[in-house]
């Protein structure tokens, strides 16, 4: 029998049963699994999609998040006072004739591929922070998370393993290869010397590169010499002490150098391996990182429109061609690669080279009497010492760089002589490898997201800085004249190229080390234009910069407190260091230095007045690199003042018990050949 509209609805007959009705079982209420606290996602860009052809990485498809409030992590939402909650669509259903009816399912929804912009939650947030150099302009919806091809270990077969490794080391080839080309010349070394530089660095950083995906974090991170340890390098190659020398001026301040790196690289050893690592990675977070990667770009900028302006039509010209590759053609693609994005470096490069080339031997930069080899302090002419400058800038032909170094050359171990310790400088690099590991965790937390796995744990975190405190220390017996981190463009060349494999990174590390032997190929870098490199800094210091902010995505980015914090540390991180850099400076003093290098001079004149010498050296020397005030400033007000974890951002690692029961995880982050197991009394060493 039907009952009429509204009335009660009556029990069927020769059936028994409660009255009214019994409510369905509820379902109970789960606990958080370590995917839904942590806000991982196995794609990063917001959905799984599945397909049979796309190779398996051994991800485990989790469920999406729940979006929830900031205290999520204290239970489940409860109702407020005076709310009315509607019933779940489940147990809403329709009633009639005492029969429970299930609601008509909804109407299927077209399948639409989700923008990376709405991606995943990695830090659990309501609103997802948007990862950078995504590709939005996609038709087509990808097999493959939208931005990554090959996931960490996936193997893309023997050709796509070349050409993603050489195109890997390419799209990066500024931050790899400038480095020596601004030291060496400061240091009064000769085109030789900058070639066999540039060749040790080749080799340490293929060497170091491998080193760190066998025992260190195993991601395609690129470990290379790190624009951070630039700063205090050229402030140690402009001490006071080295004044005045004539002969052998590049051997004797590299050993300097080399002792310094040494004592700074066997400190961050200690940091990472003792668990020191895991106890200050509760200091860092985005609002500290942000500001102080963004430091080591800006504290360059003396240097770099300066040298540029010593022949500013080709160094204009350099810098533009970089920004329209990388900004304005990036959507062009060829052959299915969008060529001028990857490789906005070396095309820009190439094209402007050759452009200069044309010009000078054409006669453009040549002078009649005048010899762009000869100093200007040396020529008699005043007509020759207007322009031996430009002629040595815009030239192509000053360096003799390919013309007396071997076809092949084997860098070696204290190839420059034994190091020389001195506490003053080895503690100045003490602090420099911390600001070092700051920049390589906000790079470690970054590059998991890009490959599609999940945050490494802390102790895989403190593995990666042991490990490259051992490649700094690598790095000073070979004599690179910087410190070995973790390349902070290499996460923009991830998500440009979308390459997470490691075996293509590794591939193209050992790319390096067959390079590295072959003498012409360090002396053709060595004999690129000082104004090329220079506009091609401007683009790298920018990057790095942008990049350092980037990190920001990962907090409260409209939240007042965040904007301040970050703000003081950038304002404080520049004007602190002009206040260093130029106390005590007469206009007429230390003509023989650079104007661009003189804010590098500060230890012999800075404001730090006590009764030591070294200890002067060593406040007027960090109080005047950008990136440790950025740094101090950052750390002790984001630790002090109040704010919520979802506000600051905090990284999100994951925990350790729950990662390992993740057989995705284990094969991701364990040490190859059971490396794991001789270590397991190390806390640091496994997951």
């Amino acid at each position: 029998m039907s009952s009429a509209s509204g009335a009660l609805p009556q029990p069927r007959r020769g059936r028994p049963g409660p009255w009214p009705p019994a409510p369905p079982p509820q379902p109970q209420a789960q606990p958080l699994s370590w995917a839904k606290r942590t806000g991982f996602q196995s794609r990063v860009s917001g959905e799984s999609l599945p397909s049979a052809s796309a190779p398996n990485s051994g991800q485990v498809p989790l469920p999406r998040p729940v979006e929830a409030p900031a205290d999520l992590e204290s239970g489940p939402p409860r109702a407020r006072p005076n709310s009315v909650l509607p019933p779940p669509p489940a147990a809403a259903a329709a009633t009639r004739n005492g029969e429970r009816r299930q609601p008509p399912p909804p109407p299927p929804q077209p399948r639409t591929r989700r923008r990376d912009s709405d991606g995943g939650r990695p830090n659990g947030q309501a609103a997802a922070p948007s990862l950078p150099q995504l590709q939005e302009e996609e038709e087509e919806a990808p097999e493959r998370p939208a931005h990554v091809k090959y996931e960490l270990r996936d193997s893309p077969g023997l050709f796509p393993l070349v050409i993603y490794g050489f195109q890997h080391y390419i799209s990066m080839v500024g931050s790899i290869i400038l480095i020596p080309l601004v030291m060496v010349p400061a240091m009064g070394g000769s085109a030789d010397d900058t070639a066999a530089v540039v060749s040790t660095v080749l080799l340490v950083t293929g060497m170091n590169t491998l080193l760190h995906m066998f025992i260190g974090t195993r991601l395609p991170l690129v470990q290379g010499p790190s624009f951070v340890y630039l700063a205090p390098a050229l402030a140690i190659i402009n001490s006071q002490e080295f004044f005045g020398l004539n002969d052998n001026n590049f051997k004797h301040i590299m050993k300097h150098l080399q002792g310094a790196i040494i004592i700074g690289g066997a400190f961050q050893v200690i940091l990472g391996y003792t668990g020191l690592m895991s106890l200050f990675l509760r200091l860092i977070n985005p609002v500290v990182v942000s500001p102080t990667v963004a430091a080591v770009g800006l504290s360059f900028f003396s240097y770099g429109f300066a040298k540029l302006g010593t022949c500013i039509e080709m160094g204009i010209l350099q810098l533009l061609m970089v920004v329209i590759f990388a900004l304005y053609l990036r959507k062009i693609k060829l052959f299915g690669y969008r060529v001028f994005l990857i490789y906005a470096v070396p095309l820009g490069l190439g094209i402007t080279w050759a452009i200069a080339f044309v010009l000078t031997a054409t006669g453009v930069y040549s002078y009649k009497g005048c010899d762009a080899n000869i100093p200007a302090s040396n020529n008699v002419s005043a007509f020759c010492r207007k322009h031996v400058l430009r002629m040595k800038s815009c030239r192509v032909d000053t360096s003799h760089a390919l013309r007396s170094p071997p076809w092949f050359r084997f860098p070696y171990p204290l190839q420059w002589g034994t190091p020389v310790f001195s506490w003053k400088m080895g503690l100045v690099m003490c602090v420099v490898s911390v600001i070092a590991s700051v920049d390589s965790v906000g790079s470690y937390h970054a590059s998991s997201l890009f490959v599609a796995t999940r945050p490494p744990t802390s102790g895989v975190v403190s593995r990666g800085i042991g490990v490259e405190g051992v490649s700094t220390v690598l790095a000073g017996l070979w004599g690179t004249g910087v410190g070995s981190s973790t390349i902070t463009e290499n996460v923009h060349t991830i998500a440009v190229t979308k390459m997470g494999s490691r075996r293509a990174v590794g591939f193209g590390a050992i790319l390096l080390l067959f390079l590295s032997i072959v003498g012409k190929v360090g002396a053709f870098i060595a004999s690129i234009p000082d104004v090329l490199v220079a506009a091609l800094l401007c683009f790298m210091w920018a990057m790095l910069c942008a990049l350092g902010l980037s990190n920001l995505r990962y907090s409260a980015t409209g939240s007042s407190r965040n904007s301040i914090i970050v703000g003081l540390a950038l304002f404080l991180s520049l004007s602190v260091p002009s206040y260093f850099q130029q106390y005590g400076v007469h206009p007429s003093a230390n003509l023989s230095v650079p104007t661009y290098f003189q804010p590098y001079i500060v230890a012999s004149h800075g404001p730090v007045h006590t009764g030591s010498g070294g200890v002067n050296y060593v406040l007027n020397t960090l109080l005047s690199l950008n990136m440790v005030i950025a740094f101090l400033v950052a750390l002790i007000l984001d630790n002090t003042v109040p704010g919520g974890r979802q506000e600051r951002g905090l990284y999100v690692w994951s925990e350790s018990e729950a990662a390992k029961r993740e057989s995705a995880f284990v094969k991701d982050y364990e040490l190859p050949f059971k490396i794991g197991r001789a270590f397991r009394w190390v806390k640091c060493v496994g997951l």
